[in-house]
């Protein structure tokens, strides 16, 4: 008698258009809803902010409620998110890499943009290089791994000076500048540089660190109150125009952003 041929397991991911379950999607709108009202809300508020009506955003609430996702309110009635809902969120904080998560994005900003790339976190000394991807331009500098860059005369450093607060900047920069104090025109510098960077959206310098070489940097925020995140492009200054510099800014920019959502920074339009 012939052996029948065990059957092959079926391969969920073979079409490209994976069938799911809609109610699984329509619930999260639910939970996106109360996410970006930042606060209690109403059932009117919830079915508006989802594209429901009343009625059946009434019914997603109460199945979110049994499961602890979505709780309400037994005074106002309104509804806000659950426990279920905050021990999922510190679990998922918990298990995140966030140097890991960001580092996936730099492959295919460089790709875009065809220049170099990096990402620095904030060290005991100042930004810190933990990742680089190297561009299809040659550059007269090899920066290592684990390299402390200066805050005053790179990209990188002027992002972090304008994003974080001056207790943790200003004696990593009295170290760097070798002085006990910070004179009145390095005090000045550093506002120039943080107004200028909060109103780009990016920190640009060239020649600072190394001559003929420019570079643009933007912050990735992450969730909570971890300290940011900054991804830098690095190219040569020779035959960049303002058009380009704009370009690339705009791309990194955009990339900063989808990075920021990708560590659970809540946006909400407000730029990254």
């Amino acid at each position: 008698m012939k052996a029948q041929r065990p059957s092959e397991p079926e391969n969920h991911d073979a079409s490209p258009a994976r069938q799911g379950i809609q109610s699984v999607e329509l619930a999260m709108t639910v939970l996106q809803a109360l996410e970006e009202g930042r606060g209690p809300m109403s059932l009117t508020q919830i079915a508006a902010a989802s594209g429901m009506q009343p009625s059946k955003a009434h019914r997603y609430l109460v199945s979110l409620a049994r499961v602890g996702l979505v709780a309400q309110s037994p005074s106002s009635g309104r509804y806000d998110m659950g426990p279920a809902m905050r021990r999922l969120g510190v679990e998922s904080l918990r298990r995140m890499d966030e140097v890991a998560l960001v580092s996936e994005y730099l492959p295919g900003l460089r790709d875009r943009t065809s220049h170099a790339v990096n990402l620095a976190v904030w060290g005991d000394h100042g930004p810190v290089v933990v990742r680089w991807e190297y561009g299809a331009h040659a550059l007269p500098i090899t920066v290592r791994i684990g390299a402390t860059m200066p805050l005053l005369n790179s990209a990188m450093g002027g992002a972090f000076l304008a994003h974080l607060p001056e207790q943790l900047t200003e004696p990593v920069l009295r170290v760097q500048l070798e002085s006990a104090t910070l004179d009145p025109s390095t005090r000045a510098r550093v506002d120039a540089i943080r107004s200028e960077v909060l109103r780009e959206g990016v920190a640009t310098t060239s020649g600072g660190v190394i001559p003929g070489v420019t570079s643009i940097a933007a912050p990735v925020f992450t969730a909570g109150d971890s300290l940011p995140l900054v991804v830098t492009l690095v190219m040569p200054a020779r035959g960049v125009t303002e058009e380009a510099l704009a370009g690339f800014s705009a791309e990194l920019l955009r990339s900063a952003r989808a990075m920021s959502e990708e560590l659970g920074h809540a946006t909400h339009g407000d730029g990254a």
